[in-house]
This record gives structure tokens, C-alpha cells and sequence, in this order.
């Protein structure tokens, strides 16, 4: 198979991945995630069933793939970072230019799409709890970063900030959800931010973090 072949062959992969994605996406929100079918999304992305379990390994993977982009980005922060930032100084910088740039991770957005979306994963119990896969992965990764395979301490530190970014973006998204206005919600946001990480460092900042 030549190079060309090749490279047809993988783009045509990547647009049928991405339209089952958006076929799916699009009937949870219109109907709800648990009153639609598999076979429901195979139809509207006019491919079979096995054909779209070998692009989704999950029902719930059809929203959550979404969330891939952002695994291991903690860690990846950390190992990063300039030298003299502490590895907390490095990632509240980073949550805040998420906030700046709008990501949906940072639950800061005004795309009403975004927020409908956030609303699916947030209010469907299956997909809230698959997300926890995501976090405990992505916390893993942060440990790691943080110090030695095994190091409790690391471990902890690294779910403490896992819990804290989830609580922090859950709580921006409600806020807009609400109707609040999004220069008023970006400006808490990023108050809320400087105080959640005051309290991390309280305690980190006496184990050498």
C-alpha cells in the first residue's frame, strides 16, 4: 500500500470516527443519552453497530472521547514547568489561561452548544460516573509528575487538585447554566481559582511542594 494509500485510509477513518461522534452527540442532547439506542447512532451515522464499537468502545465513550485531548495535561504541566515554579504555581497558571481562552474543561464558556454538552455529562449519572475514569487517570499521571512511583504524598496532592478542578469548572458551568453573565462568572471564576490554590499550598507547601 503507498504512502497515499495510506494517508486516504487514515482521514477516511478519521471522519467516520468524527461522524458517529457528532451523530451521536447530536441525539443525546435532542432526546437525552439514555433514551437513545446504539443502533439509534449506527443509523443516523449510516454505519452497523460493529462498525461503530470499533471506533467507540463504549456508549458512554461517544461523549467522553471529547475528554481525551485533556488526559495526562496535569502532568504534562508539571514536567514542563520553568525552573524555580512550584509544580501548584505552574498549574494554577495553567487553569487560568484556560479560563482565558474559554475552555470547556475550565467550565468557562459562552457557546450555549458547550454548555448543553457540559449539562449532558454533568446531569446523566453514566457519564459522570465513566468521567471518573478520565480523573482518576489523568490523577495518576499528575502523580507520577509530582514524585516517585508509589509516593503517597504525591498521590494525594495530585487528587486534591484533580477534586479541586473539577469543583472549580462544575461550579463555573452551573453559574452559566444559570443564566449568569460570563464576564461576571469569568471574574469568580478566577477569584475562586486564587482561593482554591491558597488552600492546596497551605498544605503543600510544608511537604516541599
Amino acid at each position: 500500500m503507498s504512502e497515499s494509500d495510506t494517508g486516504l485510509r487514515t482521514l477516511k477513518k478519521q471522519r467516520t470516527r468524527q461522524a458517529i461522534a457528532e451523530a451521536a452527540i447530536a441525539l443525546f442532547l435532542a432526546r437525552g443519552f439514555d433514551q437513545v439506542s446504539v443502533a439509534e447512532i449506527a443509523a443516523a451515522a449510516e454505519v452497523s453497530k460493529p462498525t461503530l464499537f470499533r471506533y467507540f468502545g463504549s456508549k458512554e465513550e461517544l461523549v467522553l472521547h471529547r475528554f481525551a485531548d485533556h488526559l495526562g495535561e496535569a502532568g504534562r504541566v508539571v514536567r514542563a514547568r520553568p525552573t524555580g515554579t512550584t509544580p501548584l504555581d505552574a498549574l494554577e497558571r495553567h487553569h487560568l489561561e484556560r479560563l482565558a481562552a474559554r475552555d470547556p474543561s475550565s467550565g468557562l464558556t459562552d457557546s450555549p452548544e458547550v454548555l448543553a454538552f457540559l449539562r449532558l455529562v454533568y446531569e446523566t449519572p453514566s457519564l459522570s460516573a465513566h468521567l471518573f475514569d478520565y480523573l482518576d487517570a489523568d490523577t495518576r499521571a499528575l502523580a507520577e509528575a509530582l514524585g516517585p512511583d508509589g509516593n503517597v504524598t504525591a498521590r494525594l496532592l495530585a487528587a486534591q487538585y484533580t477534586a479541586v478542578r473539577q469543583v472549580l469548572a462544575h461550579a463555573t458551568w452551573a453559574r452559566l447554566a444559570e443564566g449568569q453573565d460570563v464576564g461576571e462568572v469569568a471574574v469568580l471564576a478566577a477569584a475562586e481559582t486564587a482561593e482554591a490554590f491558597a488552600l492546596l499550598r497551605d498544605g503543600a507547601a510544608a511537604r516541599g511542594f
